[in-house]
């Protein structure tokens, strides 16, 4: 990792997005102090890296806050662009890019970094495409000297472009596809991003010009789709090109298919009617560095959380991810892959330690507090099918360890007192968890309860839609029993116990 020299320090426009909320972090690593342009910082406040940011409110349309945002920075960082505006949004950025650039020439800034979109030369390109280009030629020709990395599909987890490729092929075993998937790309990994990013400002003083940057593979989308489900464990995709799909209905048709917004989805599409290859790879030579992360394992490690089987991911926790490819809790919803969730909660009148009692000693002869018959049927299924079955019951009729088998689960976390989390070890289309916990709300015990399902594939999907009209009488009754049976419990416990009286 590059090293700033001391007391430098960058501005990042654009912050709430997908690449300056990961870009923040690794400036901060590299030395940086970081300076933050945002119109809502209210957006900015669940960032782990809040607190060690300076954010100024302002707007690089009208300039509103831009003095004081630029005031004494070496280092900014324009990282806005329309996805999804309005008519008039190719003005707009034009206008964003003159205000701001002007801006920092009268500010005295040493150097301003964007991130376009990777482009062929001399063919019509998109809206959305063209005015990205627009802006890159805007601050290059200004005053202050400009640095512009032009890059393709980015691979990381929230990735609009990325998410919409996960989308496609986890949810289509076979698919009748726009001519499009016959294109060329060079994705690149988003950690590759980020790293060239920071160290666009190594460059030599002065350096007022573009770069194309890429991974080290050119695909086609098709090629993309078929080495993502491999990577996934997903069998190969049927891909079917027809000749006549419009952007506009192919932007229709992925909204159809997947969660990416037709909005975000239509720029995405058409920047794929034409190939996006780097046409030279200058920064590499004038930057050396260890060579660019392969499609396969930056896939890999955009889908490292789900495939370690740990569910610690943005749906379960508000915690900084661990690497730039992983999710952020400010991600979109439809970003980070599919995670089905069923939620319950119970107040219970009784302790949390009554409550904690009843969350420990489940399944085994106990069994699950809810309809048997389920249970039973569930299990006898998954031997049918050559998983455990029910039958395993669990080491100790008391206390739980991490490790342990529970019938069909496995203990995967315990918080004593508080979180028992348990694996699903049974044969089923993605992994499920199950969490149990015990809380604290208005002064009483809460039981809370949540199922996890991560669909792999199309099966996975169809498996959710297909039990989730049982989760009323399954889950529902679940929540219920367990809290009654630990208000049972304690009334037990605090009922005199019957004695025997005797006379003279």
């Amino acid at each position: 990792m590059s090293t700033a020299p001391s007391g430098r320090l960058a501005l990042v426009t654009g912050a709430s997005g997908y690449i300056g909320g990961r870009l923040v972090p690794e400036l901060l690593a590299s030395g940086y102090r970081v300076r933050c342009l945002a119109r809502t910082p209210e957006k900015l406040r669940d960032h782990p890296w809040r607190e060690r940011v300076e954010v100024v409110r302002g707007d690089v349309v009208s300039g509103e806050g831009l003095a004081e945002a630029l005031a004494d920075v070496d280092v900014a960082y324009y990282l806005v662009h329309s996805m999804s505006g309005g008519r008039d949004f190719a003005s707009t950025d034009a206008q964003g890019a003159r205000t701001f650039a002007g801006a920092a020439a009268r500010s005295g800034t040493g150097r301003i970094v964007y991130l376009g979109g990777l482009a062929p030369e001399h063919v019509e390109l998109s809206a959305h495409m063209a005015s990205r280009e627009e802006v890159g030629r805007i601050l290059v020709e200004a005053p202050v000297p400009a640095v512009v990395l032009r890059a393709a599909v980015i691979i990381g987890s929230g990735s609009a472009s990325f998410e919409m490729l996960r989308h496609l092929t986890e949810r289509l075993p076979a698919m009748t596809t726009p001519r499009w998937v016959r294109s060329r790309v060079q994705p690149i990994a988003v950690r590759d991003v980020l790293r060239l990013l920071v160290r666009a400002d190594e460059l030599p003083e002065g350096t007022d010009r573009t770069f194309d940057i890429g991974g080290p593979e050119v695909l086609s989308y098709a090629e993309m789709i078929q080495r993502f489900a491999s990577v996934a464990g997903l069998a190969r995709r049927l891909i079917i090109p027809v000749p006549v799909l419009s952007p506009g209905l192919s932007s229709l048709w992925v909204g159809l298919i997947t969660p990416v917004p037709p909005s975000v989805a239509r720029p995405l599409v058409e920047s794929l009617r034409h190939d996006a290859v780097a046409g030279e790879d200058d920064l590499a030579r004038t930057l050396p560095d260890h060579g660019r992360i392969p499609f396969d394992e930056a896939v890999r490690l955009a889908l490292r959380r789900i495939d370690e089987d740990r569910v610690d991911t943005r749906w379960s926790s508000a915690a900084w991810p661990s690497a730039p490819s992983d999710p952020l809790p400010t991600d979109p919803d439809w970003a980070g892959g599919s995670l089905y969730t069923d939620r319950r909660a119970r107040y219970a009148d009784a302790s949390p330690e009554s409550l904690w009692r009843v969350i420990e000693g489940i399944g085994g002869q106990r069994g699950w507090y809810s309809w048997p018959l389920a249970w039973a049927a569930r299990g006898w299924i998954d031997l049918a099918v050559g998983g455990v079955g029910p039958r395993r019951g669990r080491r100790d009729p008391e206390r739980l360890r991490v490790g342990d088998s529970l019938d069909f689960w496995r203990v995967e976390e315990i918080v004593p007192g508080e979180l028992l989390r348990l694996r699903a070890e049974m044969r089923l289309p993605g992994p499920a968890w199950l969490e149990l916990r015990v809380g604290r709300a208005d002064g009483r015990t809460v039981y809370c309860q949540r199922a996890l399902f991560h669909p792999r594939g199309l099966a996975g999907h169809l498996y959710w839609k297909a039990v989730t009209p049982f989760h009323g009488v399954v889950f529902g009754s679940m929540a219920d029993n367990i809290a009654g049976r630990a208000e049972a419990d304690e009334r037990d416990a605090q009922r005199p116990s019957d004695g025997v009286t005797g006379g003279t």
